[in-house]
């Protein structure tokens, strides 16, 4: 079946697409039939979808062949399921135990389109936890195009493609009519799993959906999408490798602890290593290698980043985020609003180009989203390091925020040099930002900030060294703003401000430190109610 004009360099004749690295599993012999033509064995382990019915023409249903296929694999106790190259029609596929579902070079498994009106299609999706505390689309598995529940031992494998063309990829928090089907890939409550190597274009709500999937690995996807790239919820024990998302309209890698599994249950003991998140490209075109970027009048926001939050039940512990690039999109956001911790976190080894807000988001708030009763979280012990930015947005700075009587704690943030926009005001440097305690968490929900660098507020223990700001136009703010913050160690800084624009504007600042910083000298104040610096 042929692909969108996007994605012509996938046809034979013309662009090559990118290599991506693979196994090929050993071949399936083949038999003759009486009309002399062949078709796919049955051989002990390996189960050809061909062999139990599937077309691969992109026109005929194909689900059925294919369900039976891991049926039947699933019957002997596990085995591989294959999808040789070709295009597989298909509604909501059902993933077993021990089963690897392997495509090929040149398979793909093509959403069909939701049937009109409602009706057969898509699984209907399952009763489960009211989704109060979390968006629908979070809160039911089965009305996916490929969805596993309760298993182990499961992998999707091979450098085939997933293509969502029929899923829906707007869902509130309202049900949607039976047939519809709004996500790739989702998984609730399985353990030892493995996605690795192929591709998934135009993912619906949710590219992976994961809830509850511990011992977790993700290697070596390119996920080009129209909503979220993966999301991965109270999981345990995760990997995610040498991957690329490009979502323009949403998050690219985005780690949630959401009430959806019926109770609270953390994010924890997680990597994510060598990966390149986006929001510049058209769809298909990173898929493809041709990388075409949106036009400029284009209307989309250029999301794409790495996230923690919004959904915060159950909290986030123990992450590390490594040698990853942003391009053209949103920077890091750690939220943690629904009464959960976030703690111990290190990032390092980043690099983001024209971010079309701030770099660096850490909010703690008050939004409670969830059962009656919880404390308010705690967001606490981030390390962030080794961070260069070319270019972030006029308006914005970095921000690190909590809400009164409840401060971000332990904060330390290294070797970070940020190249900003300028242009900024002496109107804009006046601005009294608002609490917003109960307010959904986003790095734009202040509006523009009265500082170009950083803006500091409820934090106690934060500490930054080696840091260099840079703006390209004039701006009339200082650096860093600090409001109601204790214990505020700065070495080694050099941020470039104008004359008569202060470098530090203090307000309610306890036991704050300057040392070894070009154009001040080394300075401990222990009480300030406002100075400049």
């Amino acid at each position: 079946m042929a692909m969108p004009g996007q994605l012509a360099a996938q046809q034979p004749g013309t662009v090559r697409p990118p290599h991506r690295r693979f196994i090929e599993p050993v071949a399936a012999p083949q038999e003759t039939s009486v009309a002399g033509a062949f078709r796919p064995a049955r051989v002990s382990g390996i189960h050809d979808v061909r062999a139990f019915g599937a077309k691969g023409d992109g026109k005929t249903l194909d689900t059925p062949a294919i369900n039976k296929a891991i049926e039947a694999a699933a019957s002997e106790g596990g085995g591989t399921v294959r999808l040789a190259a070709g295009t597989y029609l298909c509604y909501s596929i059902h993933l077993k135990s021990n089963i690897v579902l392997y495509l090929e070079r040149g398979a793909t498994i093509l959403a069909a389109e939701s049937p009109a009106g409602g009706g057969q299609g898509y699984d209907s999706p399952e009763p489960g936890p009211e989704p109060q505390y979390q968006d629908y689309g979070h809160s039911h598995w089965h009305n996916a195009l490929i969805w596993g529940v309760g298993l182990e031992n499961v992998s999707i494998l091979g450098p085939g493609m997933i293509w969502g063309k029929g899923l829906q990829r707007s869902v509130g928090r309202n049900p949607h009519p039976e047939g519809l089907g709004d996500k790739a890939i989702s998984l609730k409550n399985c353990h030892n799993v493995t996605l690795r190597d192929f591709s998934i274009l135009e993912g619906g709500h949710f590219g992976i959906l994961a809830t509850g999937v511990d011992n977790f690995t993700i290697d070596n996807l390119i996920i080009d999408t129209n909503r979220d790239g993966m999301d991965i919820d109270c999981c345990r024990n995760v990997r995610v490798s040498n991957t690329t998302v490009n979502s323009p309209w949403d998050d690219g890698i985005c780690l949630k602890s959401s009430y959806a599994l019926g109770y609270a249950r953390s994010t924890e003991d997680l990597t994510l290593t060598n990966c390149m998140v986006t929001g510049s490209y058209e769809l298909g075109t990173v898929i493809n290698g041709t990388f075409k970027r949106w036009p400029p009048n284009s209307h989309h926001p250029h999301t794409g980043r790495i996230k923690c939050g919004t959904e915060s039940n159950g909290g986030f512990k123990n992450i590390t985020i490594s040698n990853c690039v942003f391009d053209n999109c949103q920077g890091f956001a750690l939220e943690t609003v629904d009464g959960a911790l976030l703690e111990d976190i290190s990032i390092t080894n980043i690099t983001m180009r024209d971010i079309v807000n701030l770099p660096i988001f850490l909010r703690l708030g008050a939004r409670m989203r969830g059962p009656a009763g919880a404390p308010v979280g705690k967001l606490r012990r981030v390390n962030i390091s080794n961070i260069v930015v070319d270019r972030t947005a006029s308006r914005y700075a970095s921000i690190l925020t909590g809400i009164p009587g409840h401060e971000i704690e332990d904060v330390r943030l290294s070797e970070i040099y940020v190249l900003h926009e300028g242009g900024g005001t002496r109107s804009d440097a006046s601005i009294v930002v608002p609490e917003k305690a109960k307010g959904y968490p986003e790095p734009t929900m202040f509006g523009t900030m009265p500082a170009y660098g950083f803006y500091i507020r409820h934090v106690k223990g934060f500490e930054m060294s080696h840091i260099e700001l840079k703006y390209l136009k004039e701006d009339q703010r200082p650096p860093f703003v600090l409001d109601q913050v204790e214990a505020a160690d700065f070495v080694r800084i050099k941020a470039q401000h104008e004359r008569g624009i202060p470098m530090f504007a203090l307000s309610a600042v306890k036991d704050f430190n300057v040392y070894l910083t070009r154009s001040l000298p080394d300075t401990h104040l222990e009480n300030v109610v406002h100075k400049n610096l």
